[in-house]
């Protein structure tokens, strides 16, 4: 199963009821985390949960409001006595923006891994978390994700006593291993059945509509886009800013083929005090939308589960 908690809901600026922009999602012991904006910590913290497992941090781009909570994230792993290296993935400039920024936590005992995105679309897999990245539109390079765990097939059993395996091969083997017997060797696919469903996460904000954020929400089980603004008159304003309404993110989701399973909007103007209110409008489009609190939480299981 795959964990996942909105854990900041607001845009430019913290409020007393809205933390800055974080997700966090955990599955099969790892943790991932997409931006860190100022008060993620406390985010974590009031969640119940840990930053010690972390093992990836995917940054959409490097407004404050998306990286400001990283240096002191950084000290409480470094405090916790971390040794694990950690992973940053982000646009280009990912080594230069994040060494500025450590010019307050300059010491850690851990290494950090950067991986700076080049092209317009660029996968990543990093502990069993499959990341795609996907470029967005917005006043400067900004990205996209849409995070996948795959499924392997069932075992077949029959196969593979027919192949003569002995009982101690069958086990590397659905772990993907090849396994070598007699001079022989077998491969997964000769004794697992074809690929399950798996789950897919896609996240999206500080963005206009585009045809890859469709692309990205399709089949997706839940859908995080953003929603700078309720009101449809403030459309000018989201053209000029290059953010998104309530109604351009149900269109995303509607439009999408196949549409995914649920929309959760984020990245709230601060002059939105209610964004509740717009909701009623927003499900005439896409009916699955939701609009979260900070710490909203979902639980994704796999089909069968």
């Amino acid at each position: 199963m795959l964990d996942v908690c909105l854990l900041g809901t607001g845009g430019m600026m913290p409020l007393p009821y809205r933390w800055l922009t974080s997700l966090m999602m955990r599955y099969n012991g790892s943790t991932m985390m997409i931006d860190c904006g100022e008060g993620t910590q406390i985010a974590v913290r009031e969640k119940g949960w840990s930053v010690n497992p972390v093992d990836v941090i995917c940054f959409t781009h490097y407004h404050g409001d998306h990286i400001g909570g990283l240096p002191g994230l950084l000290l409480t792993m470094g405090n916790a006595e971390r040794r694990e290296p950690l992973t940053l993935i982000g646009p280009a400039g990912l080594e230069k923006v994040v060494g500025a920024l450590r010019v307050i936590a300059p010491e850690l005992p851990f290494p950090i891994i950067y991986q700076e995105i080049r092209d317009p679309e660029q996968d990543f897999s990093v502990k069993g978390w499959n990341i795609h990245a996907f470029r967005v539109n917005h006043r400067v390079t900004c990205y996209g994700y849409s995070i996948t765990i795959p499924r392997a097939g069932r075992f077949q059993p029959d196969r593979a006593r027919a192949l003569g395996l002995p009982l101690p091969a069958w086990g590397r083997l659905q772990h993907g291993q090849t396994v070598e017997i007699d001079g022989k060797i077998y491969t997964p696919d000769m004794v697992m059945g074809a690929d399950r469903k798996g789950l897919k996460v896609t996240y999206a904000t500080d963005t206009r509509p585009t045809s890859l954020i469709v692309k990205n929400a399709a089949a997706a089980d839940l859908c995080i886009l953003e929603g700078m603004y309720g009101d449809d008159a403030l459309l000018p304003k989201a053209r000029e800013k290059k953010h998104m309404t309530f109604s351009e993110a149900a269109t995303i989701a509607q439009t999408a083929d196949p549409r995914p399973a649920e929309l959760w909007l984020t990245h709230f103007s601060p002059s939105m005090n209610r964004p509740e209110e717009y909701l009623e409008q927003t499900r005439k489009i896409f009916a699955g939308t939701i609009v979260p609190k900070d710490g909203r939480t979902k639980v994704l299981n796999f089909d069968d589960e």
